[in-house]
């Protein structure tokens, strides 16, 4: 996923927006009359990396098509503290109309790719690389693994249809019914699609031991120690790909990689990063 759905992404704005303006700016209203034009300049208030300039100008445009907006640096690029990201001009109840809208994606989407290239260049000089996951907030799914994919991380699954995990609940289920972990190897690999990888979620060495034997393509530790990662490494060095998850954070994921994982999935860059600061800065025309 490489680049923005564009109908995907106007159905997420109109949604925003609904939330926002269905019902008016009131205060603008009152305070500024339509016929008064100004120009605003949305800057940094931190470092980062930038992600939703061309969200944002949509954002403005759908409110007021007449308002000309640009966006002055790329996404994906690493802005500084103080500096100019997107201008517009126009009417100004336009502007304002569109303000809070504009900058919670902007915020939110650069926060996103900058947590996650935090995440990958700690881990730059090891082969292991960072994935996203679908804890994400609800709705904005698609805005946030593209954020990720700007930050240097890779997407796992967009939505439950785009990949086979076998997960702990899966397991628990089939395993009432007398199945064991080899079985329900066999029976996705009997009735999945040829073109799918098949992943399986496990939290103990011998568990990791028997999906390698039942022959899945990649093998998900999940919440397991550092020690337990190393050794089922060392055991399945070149047969199967690894995935840690769970408990992963700044501080430990060096650690982890180097334990010799293929993959580390972290849900936090997507549901909880912290926003980057942005301030929209409005001055009225004569």
């Amino acid at each position: 996923m490489s680049k923005w759905d564009d109908e995907q992404v106007d159905r997420i704005i109109e949604l925003a927006l609904i939330e926002d303006i269905n019902f008016g700016d009131i205060t603008s209203r009152i305070l500024i009359s339509p016929d008064k034009h100004g120009w605003a300049s949305i800057e940094a208030g931190e470092s980062g990396l930038l992600v939703g300039g061309d969200v944002a100008r949509k954002v403005f445009l759908k409110v007021e098509p007449t308002l000309e907006v640009d966006v002055l640096i790329k996404d994906g690029k690493q802005i500084k503290k103080g500096e100019r990201v997107i201008t517009v001009s126009g009417m100004a109840t336009g502007i304002l109309k569109a303000e809070r809208v504009a900058l919670n994606f902007l915020s939110h989407l650069s926060g996103v790719a900058s947590q996650t290239a935090k995440y990958v260049n700690r881990i730059k000089d090891t082969n292991t690389i960072i994935r996203d996951t679908r804890k994400t907030l609800p709705g904005m799914r698609l805005l946030e693994k593209i954020a990720v994919k700007l930050g240097g991380g890779q997407n796992h699954r967009l939505h439950l249809g785009d990949g086979i995990l076998i997960k702990d609940n899966h397991i628990a289920i089939l395993r009432q019914s007398g199945m064991s972990l080899g079985d329900i190897v066999a029976m996705v690999k009997r009735k999945a699609p040829k073109y799918m990888e098949i992943e399986i979620e496990v939290n103990e060495f011998n568990e990791a031991l028997e999906a390698a034997t039942a022959g899945v393509d990649i093998i998900m530790l999940d919440n397991m120690s550092v020690s337990e990662m190393k050794q089922v490494a060392v055991m399945l060095s070149g047969d199967v790909r690894l995935e840690a998850s769970g408990g992963v954070n700044l501080e430990n994921v060096y650690e982890v990689a180097k334990a010799g994982v293929d993959f580390i999935s972290v849900g936090s860059i997507t549901h909880s990063a912290k926003s980057l600061d942005f301030t929209l800065v409005l001055k009225l025309l004569k």
